[in-house]
């Protein structure tokens, strides 16, 4: 698939759609490579029980080694999910284009939102670039899911512009046209999703891109999510060609934030999510 060229260690694009269909992924936003010594693109940021991420977390700052022990596990998901080395590599193109703003009749306005959350998902900047560490894993689950997870320290007032904006897509690109490098035409259609009340601040989206790649009709369908904990932020991709299951997302986000503000606050965050009853 093709590539934006000079995009630099961050850029991954959204989805992963093998040729001939033989393998479908979704990845996330927002994948940007760590920063110093953190966890530059494998998938492999599984936390270790030994680690000490409040060492290199002290108030509040998060670390390459802190961002390291935030991510999430299989654990964290639960039966069904395997985490992937080569997470870093996933991209595709099928939800990448542009946006065709004729439909928008004199709405340029929000015309232009809904390029720059295209463009934003295709050079994995959906808060922006982070101005700190970062670190990302994936997973790939049942029917053809992919999961790409991330996070990352951001300058606080852009993270705040950064998220006051995305709660503006769903209004703004309910239902929009994208043409790709190829002229092929791309329905996308965005609606807000809930998410559990957790951190300082959340965003849930949910995507769904019709398209063809090779001749063949594709639908896509991806739950995007943004969960800020001070100046840092976790993101979320989760779906893939045979649907989306939400209870998945909505883990991701309930014990990956746990995982943050546990590190934020230099604890370690645990091997085994809390049960039930915590």
């Amino acid at each position: 698939m093709k590539r934006r060229s000079g995009g630099g260690p961050a850029a991954r694009p959204l989805a992963t759609l093998a040729t001939g269909l033989a393998v479908a992924a979704v990845l996330p936003i927002a994948a940007a490579c760590s920063n110093g010594g953190g966890n530059g693109g494998g998938g492999s940021g599984s936390p270790s029980a030994s680690g000490s991420p409040g060492a290199s977390a002290s108030a509040g700052v998060l670390t390459a080694a802190g961002a390291r022990s935030a991510l999430i596990t299989e654990a964290d998901l639960g039966y069904g999910w395997n985490e992937e080395k080569g997470a870093a590599g996933w991209r595709d193109s099928l939800p990448v284009g542009k946006v065709d703003v004729a439909e928008f009749l004199d709405d340029r306005a929000s015309a232009a939102v809904c390029q720059k959350f295209i463009d934003a998902l295709y050079t994995d900047e959906l808060l922006g670039k982070p101005s700190g560490a970062s670190a990302l894993t994936g997973f790939s689950g049942a029917d053809r899911a992919r999961m790409l997870y991330q996070v990352a320290s951001y300058d606080r007032n852009r993270l705040d512009d950064s998220m006051a904006w995305l709660r503006t897509v769903p209004s703004a690109c309910d239902r929009f046209t994208i043409t790709g490098d190829g002229g092929g035409k791309r329905t996308v259609e965005v609606v807000e999703a809930p998410l559990p009340k957790t951190g300082d601040a959340r965003q849930g989206l949910n995507m769904t891109v019709k398209g063809t790649v090779d001749g063949e009709p594709l639908t896509l369908t991806a739950d995007i999510a943004a969960v800020r904990v001070g100046s840092s932020a976790i993101t979320v991709t989760n779906g893939g060609l045979d649907g989306v299951e939400p209870g998945s997302t909505r883990q991701a986000v309930e014990q990956g934030t746990r995982r943050l503000e546990a590190v934020l606050a230099g604890r370690t965050p645990p091997e085994q999510p809390p049960g039930p009853q915590d």
